[in-house]
């Protein structure tokens, strides 16, 4: 695709935002929204992952799994990368800094399943990237999954002082209040870049 590499990456940070665009990678992002600390965490761990994934991903789907005709594997082989990234990453947080890593706790792990993760790697190759495409494009999601559940938290920050109905704690005022972003996210698809 012939796309300006940093038109890719404007767009994964705002107006298609993997997460407020295609909704992958909620779980995580619900659940660990709570406190600014840990989410900040989380989504710099997420950001790691996606980028390089998508990177390794990237060559090893047009390098080995092209050649060989072993396209058909791509699931399998884009989840053991992923994953192997992941302990990684665990590995890295768990050696220094070890509070971010009980603050996390499952869900640092559970990366490994985050669907934002995988989805990039799929959407990189259906949207037929370059490498530099594709690694902005890892890297700008992940900018964009941070930016919004660090907004989120934000946000669930502030709720805390006020006073909210019965039923509409936690799940479903972060659902309404994601609802709003990926309209607010939306809104800057009018924003023109000059090049």
């Amino acid at each position: 695709m012939d796309i300006n590499p940093l038109v890719i990456f404007m767009a994964a940070i705002f107006t298609s935002n993997i997460l407020l665009t295609n909704f992958l990678g909620m779980c995580s992002y619900l659940s660990v929204s709570k406190e600014i600390e840990s989410s900040a965490g989380l989504g710099m761990a997420v950001f790691f992952v996606l980028t390089l994934t998508s990177a390794i991903n990237y060559i090893v789907y047009h390098y080995i799994l092209v050649p060989m005709d072993l396209i058909y594997l791509q699931y399998i082989i884009f989840i053991i990368v992923i994953a192997a990234f992941v302990q990684l990453t665990e590995l890295i947080i768990e050696r220094f800094s070890p509070v971010l890593y009980y603050t996390l706790g499952i869900f640092l792990p559970l990366i490994t399943v985050n669907c934002a993760i995988l989805g990039v790697s799929l959407f990189m190759i259906i949207r037929q990237y370059s490498f530099i495409q594709a690694v902005l494009y890892g890297a700008g999601s992940g900018i964009g999954w941070l930016l919004a559940i660090l907004a989120l938290a934000g946000i669930r920050n502030r709720l805390k002082e006020k006073y909210l109905p019965q039923g509409m704690n936690n799940a479903a005022i972060s659902l309404i209040i994601t609802g709003i972003m990926a309209l607010a996210f939306i809104g800057f698809s009018g924003v023109a870049i000059i090049q």
